[in-house]
């Protein structure tokens, strides 16, 4: 019998479905996950593989016949709220979605049938720093597992939405949840909690994948003893505004974008966010490990082995939660084991990820907060005059949103926003457990004169702030050296996502509403539609029974696009 916080909805197909998944023609072993490059058929986790680097071998749709794009099924998702923000996967002819606020939904990834939904019982009190989010599931075996608000991990029988387990792993009540999708490796599954902005303490949880217990927990903020935590340095005597002597305690760290893998090395790479409270740092002196920083884990211990801090003592909410993309780049005869990051704070880097040595940087966008960055990739800061613009803005350069990699072109390709800036304002303020820990508020600037200012947010504990009227683009940097080969300017900001191809196409989303197909080798506009709402999720690809198709979400609804018959 289904639990009663789980709605089935089943058909001859769907009892096929559970049929052929039962059999095994559907298990996705951790052997499988390892060699998802070699299923270009298939998008077997968040990113693709575990290289994050969204790039698909397929390449049926071609800069040729990529005119002929139609819309072959959609999928409606009855969830109320603000753009929808799932990447799906798909395993053998099957999808599995997430949908607010924590459902799961299987569909037939031929013609975006619903087999079942699973819908986790979310509490009404629910509390969630920054919006009823969930980026998706993860797969392994005959499972699938999802993250939830309340800070739950659930897994679920992939052939019927069966609940299996259910594990609570932090109090919601402090504002702990999880909005990102998790990470497969071996018999584990990976969390990393949200709630920076609101005085928590972040960490990564590994799951045993069959029984939900905790193997091991890597805590993002030291406490006393451990590695790093002399980076929250004591108070100075008599400080002119208010200082916390216990700033570790609430030092925020937040983990809510998924993490990369590599199992050669067996070391899993995830992105750190801002320290708290995110504004005011002279309440918390010192660097602030590891907020704002890439940590480089043992997969099976969770013992850190390194890190890199993109933005020392961050006064500026810079989470460093962009994706760690991995690459392998054969130039001047040797191959460098490379991990790629276009970080919030409008620098990109290259590091080796076998060591976290740094090896090359630079600007990718319009930035007055750092002049460049020394030999060990530490900023070269130059903070701005209290009320002068600092970019990039608030939002950052880029923000979650999932950048692409071609082996072909060796090409970074990254949704940027530029041309935008904040004034940043830092208060006093004491930690409340559960309560928003801003230290401050921001105020976007117009940085051109005259341009209009479009309102993003209401009265409330940050301030009442306006957007300047910035654009987005989608820029392509050499893998290597970060220097701008291309970019495709939009009339407006973007948060997609992006997909490459093996017939150098590039796949794109803007805000307006706009899903388009670029020439990865140099930008042109080669196809758009727009679907009526707004996208902020990454475009997939998959084949089933020789046909390929490419996916976007926009507003609350699931496209999946095909060549003309």
């Amino acid at each position: 019998m289904m639990p009663a916080n789980a709605l089935r909805r089943l058909s001859i197909a769907a009892l096929l479905t559970a049929a052929a998944l039962a059999s095994g023609r559907a298990q996705v072993g951790s052997d499988r996950l390892e060699r998802a490059t070699e299923e270009p058929h298939n998008w077997l986790t968040y990113s693709g593989n575990y290289n994050s680097d969204r790039y698909s071998r397929l390449d049926q749709i071609t800069p040729e016949n990529v005119s002929s794009l139609e819309q072959q099924w959609v999928y409606q998702s009855t969830a109320f709220g603000l753009a929808w923000t799932p990447t799906p996967l798909v395993v053998d002819g099957i999808m599995y979605v997430t949908q607010r606020p924590n459902d799961v939904v299987a569909l037939d990834a031929r013609t975006g049938r619903v087999f079942w939904i699973y819908s986790y019982p979310t509490p009404p009190d629910v509390k969630s720093c920054c919006g009823y989010n969930n980026r998706g599931v993860a797969l392994l075996g005959e499972r699938v597992f999802m993250a939830t608000l309340d800070a739950h991990v659930v897994a679920l029988d992939a052939a019927t939405g069966a609940e299996l387990w259910d594990v609570e792993l932090a109090d919601n009540r402090l504002q702990y949840s999880f909005t990102l999708a998790p990470l497969a490796i071996n018999d584990l599954v990976l969390v990393g909690t949200s709630g920076g902005d609101r005085g928590i303490r972040g960490f990564i949880s590994a799951l045993d994948a069959a029984t939900g217990e905790e193997v091991w927990r890597f805590h993002t903020i030291p406490a006393p003893g451990e590695p790093g935590h002399e980076t929250w340095e004591p108070c100075p005597p008599d400080p002119e505004t208010y200082c916390d002597p216990e700033a570790w305690k609430h030092g925020g760290g937040a983990v809510w974008i998924t993490g990369s893998y590599d199992p050669e090395l067996n070391l899993t790479y995830w992105g750190v966010g801002n320290p708290g409270p995110d504004w005011n740092p002279s309440q918390r002196p010192g660097d602030n490990l590891y907020t704002s920083s890439v940590v480089a884990l043992d997969a099976d211990s969770g013992e850190l082995r390194w890190h890199f801090q993109f933005t020392p003592g961050d006064p500026y909410d810079y989470d460093a939660v962009q994706i760690p993309v991995l690459a392998d780049i054969r130039r001047g005869g040797t191959t460098l084991k490379a991990m790629l990051w276009a970080n919030r704070n409008g620098l990109y880097y290259v590091l080796d990820r076998a060591t976290g040595r740094f090896l090359t940087g630079r600007a990718f966008v319009k930035v007055n907060w750092a002049e460049g960055l020394d030999d060990s990739g530490r900023p070269i800061a130059t903070p701005q005059a209290p009320g002068e613009p600092t970019f990039p803005s608030l939002t950052g350069a880029t923000n979650w949103y999932s950048p692409s990699y071609s082996p072909r072109t060796e090409l970074f390709y990254v949704s940027a926003w530029e041309d935008r800036a904040s004034i940043f304002n830092p208060l006093p303020q004491v930690h409340e457990p559960g309560e928003p820990f801003h230290g401050g508020y921001p105020t976007n600037v117009q940085p051109v004169p005259g341009a209009p200012t479009v309102p993003t947010r209401g009265p409330g504990p940050i301030n009442n702030w306006t957007t300047a009227a910035g654009y987005g683009a989608v820029l392509a940097l050499d893998a290597l050296t970060g220097e701008e080969r291309w970019r495709f300017e939009l009339t407006d900001v973007i948060r997609s996502g992006l997909l490459t191809t093996a017939s150098d196409l590039l796949f794109s989303g803007a805000r307006s509403g706009y899903f388009q197909a670029h020439d990865a080798r140099n930008g042109e506009q080669l196809w758009k539609v727009n679907l009526g709402g707004q996208i902020e999720s990454g475009p997939v690809t998959y084949e089933v029974d020789g046909k390929q198709y490419v996916t976007i979400v926009a507003g609350q609804s699931l496209s999946a696009f095909a060549l003309r018959d």
